[in-house]
């Protein structure tokens, strides 16, 4: 490569990465995990010898990601600073901060603790370790066009809507339908700001009955941006039960 080539080229390539948008990801791990049925929190449970938070972890420090923000129990801190972070060299992982009573108690404990510096905030639950990096980037495209969006995957059965009674009462149109998984991927004072309105308004929330059981809901309720649904994998799974771990050992052992 001729020598004014070659400068210009590195010129360009550190102009980008001295303006690449910074991204943190808040990895929670504050779960019960009580559908375990285990006297170890699903998180720490071994699989293929190595705890499954582990498995997260291990993506977003090999990724484009900067800063971890890893959420936890408050009598978990100590433990998983020392058999998590430390033993397995997070170096990433910059704090490790007590969870909330509810998951969205949690995610705004990790907002608060991500610095201003980081415009994107990359939300992922810990008990989906099957996440790679190619969910992540095109994750990272499309909040950079849209702002907000979700992994997710088309569903593959069809889905009935039940009345208060247990009867099928409707059938949305499949091709319609998605099941949505994490990460979730916010502009980050976005999302701060919807869910400091969460917490104002949660009493009334709650008074109507409304339970919020993802972020992309926090914006659907306080903001008027529309949430792009990103192809995510359909080996990406939540660990929920003691049923999902033949699942998860089948996948670690392909790979």
């Amino acid at each position: 490569m001729p020598c004014q080539i070659y400068h210009l080229v590195k010129e360009r390539e550190d102009f980008m990465q001295t303006n690449k948008a910074k991204a943190a990801a808040i990895v929670l791990s504050a779960g019960s995990g009580s559908r375990m049925k285990s006297n170890i929190k699903k998180q720490y449970m071994e699989i293929e010898g190595k705890p499954l938070i582990y498995y997260a972890l291990h993506v977003f420090e090999n990724s484009f990601i900067d800063e971890i923000v890893l959420v936890t129990g408050k009598d978990d801190i100590d433990y998983v600073q020392k058999e998590i972070v430390e033993k397995y060299h997070f170096t990433k992982v910059k704090c490790i901060i007590e969870g909330g009573k509810q998951r969205y108690h949690s995610v705004c404990n990790g907002l608060r603790a991500v610095g201003e510096e980081y415009q994107y905030v990359y939300i992922h639950d810990g008990a989906r370790p099957f996440i790679d990096d190619d969910i992540l980037q095109r994750l990272q495209g499309a909040v950079s066009e849209y702002k907000a969006c979700v992994a997710g995957m088309p569903v593959k059965d069809t889905i009935k809507i039940a009345d208060k009674d247990g009867f099928a009462s409707s059938t949305p149109n499949r091709d319609l339908v998605w099941m949505i998984q994490t990460p979730q991927v916010f502009e980050r004072e976005l999302i701060l700001n919807s869910y400091e309105e969460l917490i104002k308004n949660e009493r009334s929330l709650l008074s109507q009955g409304i339970n919020i059981t993802d972020d992309a809901m926090v914006l659907e309720y306080f903001t008027d941006v529309r949430v792009k649904l990103v192809e995510g994998s359909y080996n990406n799974i939540k660990i929920t039960t003691p049923d999902d771990i033949p699942a998860a050992l089948a996948f670690l052992r392909k790979e």
